[in-house]
C-alpha cells in the first residue's frame, strides 16, 4: 500500500479510484445556526421511513393515527438513547451538560438509538393501545432506511472508519488522519497498528450497503410473513449479523474494557432474533399462520379508520363545492349589475 500523503481538515480521498475532494461537514446556515449534513442526513432518513411506513399500515392492520404517535415517541426516544449510550461509554469526552447536548457534530451510537426508539415506541404503543408486534414489524422496515441515509453522516464528519485497507475503495481524510495520528496509543493498547497515511476501511459504507440489502429482502418478503414480530427478529438478526463484523473492522469502536461494546450486543441480539425465527416458524408450521392483521379486531380499526377518511373526503368536497358556489353567485350579481348599467 502506498502512503496517501498529509491531509488536512475536510479534504477526503479515495486513492485507487482517483477521488479527491473537499468536502465541508455544515450543509447551511439558518440564522446563524450551523446545519450539519451529519443532522440532515438523520432528519431525511426519519422522513424518507416514516413516509415507507404510513404507506403500509393496512398491510400490517395498524390503525395509521395512533401509530403517529408512536413514530413521533419512537424518533425522541432515538435521539435520547443514541447520545445516552455514547456518552455512557464516552464519558472523557464531555466536560458538561452543554458538551452532552451539542449533538449536531456527532456522537450518537446506532445501538442506542434504537433501544431508545423500540423503547419510547413500546411505551406509547401500550398506552394508544397499538399491538406491539405488527408496529415493531412495520417500523423495523423504517429503520434500515434511516440507518442507510443516516450513515453518510458520518462520511461528512469522517468517523465510523476502519482499519488499513489496500482494496480499491479504502478512504482516507484530513480528520481521519488526525484522529489515528492522536489516538496511537490508545489503539496499540487495543492490538491495533494503524498508519494514519494509509487508506482505511470506509465502515460508513459497508453499513449503509448492509442496510440497503436489509430493506430490499424485507420489503419483498413481509407479505409472506409467518408471525407477528418475524420482520422484526429479521431486522435485528441481519442488522446484528452485518454489525458484528463491520464493527470488527473500526478503529474507533465504543468498548467496555477490552470488548466492543456494540459488536458483543451485535452477537447476542443477532443470535437471540435466530433463536426466535426459528421456534415461532416451527409454531407456525404446526399451528398455522396467524395475524394480526386478519383478526376481527384488526378489521374493525380499519374500517373506522377508512370511514373516517371517506367522511374527511366528503367534508372537503363539500367545502369545495360551497366556495365554488359562492364565488360563481359574486360573477352572477356582477353580471347582472353590468347588464343593469347598460
Amino acid at each position: 500500500m502506498n502512503e496517501v500523503g498529509r491531509l488536512y481538515g475536510n479534504n477526503i480521498v479515495f486513492p485507487q479510484l482517483g477521488i479527491d475532494i473537499t468536502v465541508d461537514n455544515e450543509a447551511f446556515s439558518l440564522f446563524g445556526l450551523s446545519i450539519k449534513w451529519y443532522g440532515v442526513l438523520i432528519a431525511l432518513g426519519m422522513l424518507l421511513a416514516m413516509i415507507y411506513c404510513f404507506k403500509r399500515t393496512k398491510e400490517f392492520g395498524i390503525d395509521g393515527d395512533r401509530l403517529t404517535d408512536v413514530v413521533f415517541a419512537g424518533l425522541i426516544g432515538a435521539v435520547i438513547g443514541a447520545r445516552l449510550y455514547y456518552v455512557a461509554l464516552h464519558p472523557e469526552s464531555f466536560k458538561d451538560i452543554r458538551d452532552v447536548l451539542a449533538i449536531r457534530d456527532g456522537g450518537l451510537a446506532v445501538y442506542g438509538g434504537i433501544l431508545g426508539a423500540l423503547l419510547f415506541g413500546f411505551v406509547t404503543a401500550k398506552i394508544r393501545k397499538l399491538r406491539i408486534l405488527p408496529t415493531f414489524d412495520l417500523v423495523a422496515m423504517g429503520f434500515f432506511i434511516g440507518q442507510a441515509a443516516g450513515r453518510w453522516g458520518n462520511f461528512f464528519n469522517q468517523e465510523a472508519f476502519g482499519s488499513n485497507t489496500s482494496l480499491p475503495w479504502g478512504m482516507s481524510g484530513g480528520r481521519i488522519q488526525q484522529y489515528l495520528a492522536n489516538h496511537q496509543a490508545s489503539l496499540a493498547a487495543q492490538g491495533m497498528e494503524i498508519n494514519p497515511y494509509l487508506p482505511v476501511h470506509p465502515c460508513f459504507l459497508y453499513e449503509s450497503i448492509w442496510c440497503v440489502i436489509g430493506f430490499v429482502i424485507l420489503h419483498f418478503y413481509h407479505k409472506h410473513r409467518r408471525f407477528d414480530g418475524e420482520i422484526f427478529c429479521m431486522y435485528v438478526f441481519w442488522y446484528g449479523l452485518g454489525r458484528f463484523f463491520i464493527e470488527g473492522l473500526r478503529t474507533d469502536s465504543l468498548y467496555i474494557g477490552s470488548v466492543r461494546a456494540s459488536q458483543l450486543l451485535a452477537a447476542v441480539s443477532a443470535l437471540a432474533a435466530l433463536a426466535v425465527i426459528i421456534a415461532m416458524r416451527i409454531r407456525a408450521k404446526k399451528n398455522g399462520v396467524h395475524l394480526y392483521r386478519d383478526t376481527e379486531e384488526s378489521a374493525a380499526i380499519l374500517e373506522a379508520e377508512a370511514k373516517a377518511e371517506a367522511e374527511e373526503a366528503e367534508r372537503k368536497r363539500a367545502k369545495k363545492h360551497k366556495e365554488l358556489t359562492a364565488e360563481q353567485r359574486i360573477i352572477d350579481d356582477e353580471d347582472e349589475s353590468d347588464s343593469e348599467t347598460e
